[in-house]
């Protein structure tokens, strides 16, 4: 399998005041194209941290991070923005929906970005949006719908794209735990069907029970990690 992630003694260290606070220490980590990845742990443990290292969204204090075999800390700050856009989709718990947008406007949005031609994004989202159970609701505004359809439109804006990577942040904090099973058999799916790899941080047991590969921090460090 194709390496997609890579991280080499990936250290975080944040200032509170005067006071250092490590969230990551020496993280070493590799996934795979095509992996389901839970990453667990307790409240403070890193989670968040890593995902966001992974996503170029913050930088390690010291250590590499790899994806697709382009160290982001040798990029410009255009060129991450690029590489976000093109190769990374991302799910929070707040769904992160644009509130003044549709459903299908918040699912194009990424393509509008990436300037892509107006016939493919209205297909590409046409499809998305039905293959993630929201078919006759693509005029429907945020407000106007429950939160697992805002994690479902989430899901679509982030896969939309046709990223290699999918970070998902605490994906099924806000929803019940039936809706949060369907999330789960959607995002399987994608995986199964897209190849697209997905990496989750979670509280969620259903999650980590779902998962094939389960990483467990504690106090910035990898505590176990098990393919299962």
């Amino acid at each position: 399998m194709t390496d997609i992630v890579r991280l080499e003694g990936v250290t975080k260290v944040y200032q509170d005041g005067k006071v250092a606070v490590p969230a990551l220490r020496g993280i070493d980590l590799v996934l795979q194209k095509g992996e389901f990845v839970a990453v667990a742990g307790p409240s403070g443990s890193g989670k968040t941290t890593l995902l966001n290292i992974i996503g170029g969204l913050d930088k390690p204090t010291q250590g590499s991070v790899y994806l697709e075999e382009k160290r982001l800390s040798a990029m410009t700050r255009g060129e991450l923005s690029r590489l976000r856009l093109n190769r990374i989709g991302f799910i929070f718990q707040s769904y992160n929906l644009i509130p003044v947008l549709t459903a299908f406007e918040n699912a194009e949005f990424v393509l509008l970005l990436q300037k892509q031609p107006a016939e493919e994004r209205r297909q590409r989202v046409g499809n998305l949006l039905e293959e993630v159970g929201l078919s006759g609701l693509e005029n429907r505004f945020p407000r106007d719908m429950s939160g697992g359809q805002q994690q479902r439109v989430a899901i679509a804006r982030s896969i939309a794209p046709e990223p290699a990577l999918v970070l998902a942040d605490e994906p099924t904090a806000n929803v019940d735990s039936q809706t949060a099973s369907e999330l789960l058999d959607l995002m399987e799916k994608l995986n199964r069907e897209k190849k697209v790899t997905f990496l989750f941080s979670t509280h969620d047991p259903a999650v980590m029970e779902r998962s094939r590969r389960l990483i467990v921090l504690k106090d910035g460090r990898i505590a176990k990690d098990t393919l299962k």
